[in-house]
């Protein structure tokens, strides 16, 4: 979340110029202080967030109050502060380079949007309302399902560049997968979205997905792009991304956990009523992160792409830009909705489970073609 740094050096338009290896260390410490322990803080978010709820209730519902034409203003502003870091750091100008090895982003943007938003619909429809259909009532299924299409359809933005750093995979490639994808989400975020609640029989009108697209995705991107090239144009790339960078870096998750308080202050009574609904919206979320990634990764094997690209691109569409996810089902459904606890339930198995797929990755380097 929010800057990566990374061992590679950035030129003057402020892209990263060259993609040597990370060396251990860098590795042990990619994820932070943060990054490594996330699961803990979304835990320690979703404790304080049920006490705050149960013990001062006044607190979630004056806030829920706070909104202008359906926008609740303290979220808006506390998801802004999670995404538009995200999109300062990623230099679209990198784009440019998508012609030296077609053949790693066609296989990564293919399954990213051909396969992870239908298969995460599937994998969530199947346990949801069918396996766990004695376990969890219409209602919440529906809202959790919801949810689950909502990490689907936002393939992961941030955290690639701390996956890319631990399979010693090419930054510079990475960066171009994830501007490329940036660009898509653009168009497709929404049309898939309301595609897959439709089949659901989950009535969301398109104005409302429309105005979740335009301020979680089009402002924060066009801000951060605007801000990237001025501030480099003023002060120089060295300085963008040795100084501003690092110090932008706590800025996102501070916002997610403060946002993850608020949602389970909101969220409180679900918790409390039924803590094992979050195991079972798990079981499908893992699920289908594995397939996603095992598709990925042996598509890229059997199209002989080098580890250095194959892994960060398996692992870029196995993982979530759960914060969008998180903004957009607090947007369309509510702070209190079951589509924002199955988001959250997103972020509580990320960090943990895709570090398991980048121990695999690392395993099997040798099974793959060598870089040049």
């Amino acid at each position: 979340m929010g800057h990566i740094a990374m061992s590679d050096k950035m030129n003057e338009s402020g892209a990263l110029s060259d993609c040597r290896p990370a060396d251990a260390d860098q590795r042990g410490d990619a994820l932070g202080v943060f990054g490594r322990y996330l699961s803990l803080w979304v835990a320690i978010a979703i404790v304080v967030g049920v006490v705050l709820g149960e013990l001062v209730p006044s607190v979630p519902d004056t806030l829920a109050t706070w909104e202008v034409s359906s926008v609740n203003i303290p979220v808006a502003v506390l998801i802004w502060a999670m995404i538009l870091p995200m999109m300062v750091s990623v230099d679209f100008g990198s784009v440019r380079r998508v012609g030296r090895e077609p053949g790693g982003l066609a296989v990564t943007t293919s399954v990213n949007w051909l396969l992870k938003p239908f298969s995460m619909y599937l994998f969530a429809w199947f346990f949801l309302t069918v396996v766990f259909d004695a376990f969890i009532d219409d209602a919440s299924a529906d809202g959790y399902l919801a949810g689950a299409i909502l990490l689907g359809a936002a393939p992961c933005t941030a955290m690639v560049f701390v996956w890319s750093l631990l399979v010693r995979g090419d930054a510079g490639y990475t960066l171009v997968q994830v501007a490329v994808n940036d660009l898509i989400m653009l168009v497709a975020f929404a049309p898939i979205v309301v595609t897959l609640l439709g089949i659901s029989d989950i009535d969301v009108p398109w104005s409302t997905v429309a105005v979740s697209v335009l301020l979680y995705i089009v402002v924060p991107l066009v801000s951060g792009l605007v801000l990237r090239r001025a501030l480099v144009a003023r002060r120089g790339a060295t300085w963008f991304g040795e100084q501003f960078l690092p110090r932008l870096s706590p800025v996102t998750p501070t916002g997610l956990i403060v946002t993850l308080v608020l949602l389970f202050a909101f969220q409180g009574d679900t918790v409390t009523d039924s803590p094992g609904h979050i195991v079972l919206i798990a079981v499908p979320l893992i699920l289908q992160t594995v397939f996603v990634y095992a598709v990925g990764y042996r598509i890229m094997r059997w199209r002989r792409i080098r580890h250095e690209v194959a892994a960060p691109g398996a692992l870029v569409g196995a993982s979530n830009f759960f914060e969008l996810a998180v903004a957009a089902a607090i947007a369309l459904f509510g702070l209190d909705s079951p589509a924002a606890l199955a988001t959250v339930v997103g972020v509580l198995v990320e960090v943990p489970l895709m570090l398991a797929l980048v121990a695999h990755a690392n395993r099997t380097r040798d099974r793959f073609a060598v870089a040049p």
